[in-house]
């Protein structure tokens, strides 16, 4: 491994020298730029892999799409690719090929795996297909044209969805994952992967009793993609429709029951969720954590669009202290109401809250009052309750059902998707064409104002490995010093680490997505304009379970690009 100081010069000549990329439209508070007119695929599932590249897939079933591929589908159906690679550094699309005779691929739950080189996907073979359990996919990374998903050896018996739709997938302390999932016509189970002869699907009847088919919003489609954190203190938090349990999933045993969210609507595949980012991480208390859950749709929205008539969305937000001994929800509301949300974690700490509609239900045009603004919360503001909400830069493209959005390492946020339809329909026949552009919303913190006090990790490099409670000092430069121009020394407790796990998301919800606070145990100036920051990474895989994450430093709450660690 290289020495940091080898690093310096190199680093500080690249970031005075290097010249701007493409020029993106800005705005007054953060902005946006168009990637690709046409991916040829819908990106309605989306995983940063650590190669700095994104899996995206829509569904099998939607007939030829835009994208070709250089050999037959197993099911002769066309020759055109339902997935495909994007290349963050050069913004390029590749085709990958899904071998499947179904529809299996659609509305799945997915995984990185530990080692953060495979991402794993669990795919639903029993949906609109012909199968009757749920088959494990593999994507790895590959130099050829184009690559080809596999299919392991190995079938999950739970059945999930509609019948196998809509489960969730999160990664367990030992690496190993655990799915959760309900959907119509099942019960709510759960199961683990890689499997044991040991381990079958149990059911978890506390969630099954959340069902509330009368007055749920799609009828029997009540327990879909439930919202899953991993707690700090090991347990797993469960939220379905409109209340919560803490599971222990070794001793299989229900240890504590939340309040339910007060107003008595449906939460789950309408709104969305992220686990705070965690603090006080060398606390010798237990860590607190929160969860906020945001938007969604009435009771009875789904049976009233199926009439044409739209209701208004939920304009509020659940706050919760899942640790607290007597926690209670804390409601706050948003300057728009939202439903089909997507929520994703920043560098900095902040949220942000993005596509949606205003009116209607989960579903193919079923939406309607597309929210071209996004929305930043800031969980960490001093002014409280009322005040955390701040309105972003609009885009111009409507981002409904399945759309996506999800973190990046230069701190963008890549969005796609939207309105799937059937054979991908393009024309004024439905109100909302199937969405095949691809863009980035570049936050506040990358406005051009802000580049003198951005900072450039030097030090470590990329794929790094760590271990649980290690020490980790970290090399980076701000060229514009405190950002006055002068080179004056940054203020030594304006610097911040961070540690976020990429998402799998789909369906409003960001699967193993989580951000870590390291504090900062010493702050020292190396040289002009280059610093060290000393940080403790976590002490245990509660806090931060093993695989891939993104390190950034942050000065006066302005990120640098992340490098990869991986820990375990």
């Amino acid at each position: 491994m290289m020495k940091p100081q080898n690093f310096i010069l190199f680093f500080v000549i690249l970031h005075l020298f290097a010249g701007a990329g493409s020029s993106p439209t800005k705005a007054a508070s953060g902005h946006w730029q168009l990637l690709h007119q046409n991916i040829g695929i819908s990106a309605t599932h989306t995983q940063l892999l650590s190669n700095d590249r994104v899996v995206i897939f829509d569904g099998a079933h939607f007939g030829p799409s835009n994208l070709t591929v250089l050999h037959r589908r197993n099911n002769k159906v066309d020759c055109t690719a339902h997935s495909a690679e994007y290349d963050v550094a050069t913004n390029t699309i590749r085709p990958l090929t899904i071998n499947t005779a179904d529809d299996g691929v659609w509305c799945s739950s997915a995984a990185v795996t530990s080692d953060g080189r495979a991402f794993v996907r669990f795919v639903q073979t029993d949906g609109d297909g012909n199968g009757v359990g749920a088959e494990v996919r593999t994507y790895k990374p590959c130099s050829v044209s184009d690559c080809v998903w596999e299919v392991m050896d190995v079938v999950l018996p739970a059945r999930r969805g509609h019948p196998g739709f809509y489960p969730t997938n999160h990664v367990r302390l030992s690496g190993r994952h655990i799915i959760f999932g309900r959907g119509r016509g099942s019960l709510f189970a759960y199961e683990f992967f890689p499997k044991t002869q040991s381990v079958s699907s149990t059911i978890l009847h506390n969630l099954d009793r959340t069902a509330n088919n009368n007055n749920n919003n799609n009828d029997n489609d009540n327990s879909v993609y439930p919202f899953v954190f991993l707690n700090t203190d090991g347990n797993i938090f469960i939220f379905n429709n409109n209340r919560a349990i803490l599971f222990d999933f070794v001793t299989n045993k229900v240890v504590k029951t939340y309040p339910e969210i007060p107003g008595g609507d449906s939460r789950t595949y309408y709104s969305s969720a992220v686990l705070l980012p965690l603090k006080n991480l060398k606390s010798n208390m237990v860590v607190e954590a929160e969860v906020l859950i945001c938007g969604g749709a009435p009771k009875g929205s789904y049976s009233q669009a199926l009439k044409g008539n739209f209701i208004r969305a939920l304009n509020t937000c659940a706050r919760i202290k899942i640790t607290d001994p007597k926690p209670k929800w804390v409601i706050e509301t948003m300057p728009q109401a939202r439903v089909m949300a997507d929520m994703t974690l920043l560098p900095n700490g902040d949220v942000l809250i993005i596509n949606g509609a205003e009116a209607g239900t989960a579903g193919r045009n079923l939406g309607r009052k597309p929210v071209f603004h996004p929305v930043i919360y800031r969980p960490n503001s001093k002014d409280g309750v009322g005040s955390r909400f701040k309105l972003q830069n609009p885009s111009s493209i409507p981002r409904l059902y399945l759309s996506t959005a999800i973190l990046l390492r230069d701190g963008r946020v890549l969005v796609g998707g939207s309105n799937p339809n059937m054979n991908y329909n393009f024309s004024s026949a439905v109100v909302f064409p199937t969405e095949l552009r691809l863009e980035a919303f570049s936050p506040w913190y990358l406005d051009e104002e802000f580049s003198n006090r951005r900072p450039t990790i030097l030090y470590p490099p990329n794929d790094t490995k760590l271990g649980y409670r290690q020490k980790l000092t970290i090399r980076f430069t701000v060229i514009g010093g405190d950002g006055s121009g002068g080179g004056t020394p940054i203020a030594k407790d304006s610097v911040s680490v961070t540690m976020v796990s990429p998402s799998y998301t789909t369906n409003s919800f960001s699967m193993n997505h989580r951000e870590l606070v390291l504090d900062p145990e010493r702050v020292a100036q190396i040289v002009q304009n280059v610093y060290e920051v000393e940080v403790t990474t976590p002490a245990f895989r509660n806090l931060a379970p093993p695989g891939f994450y993104l390190l950034f430093v942050l000065h006066q709450e302005i990120p640098s690009e992340g490098i990869t660690v991986m820990i375990g």
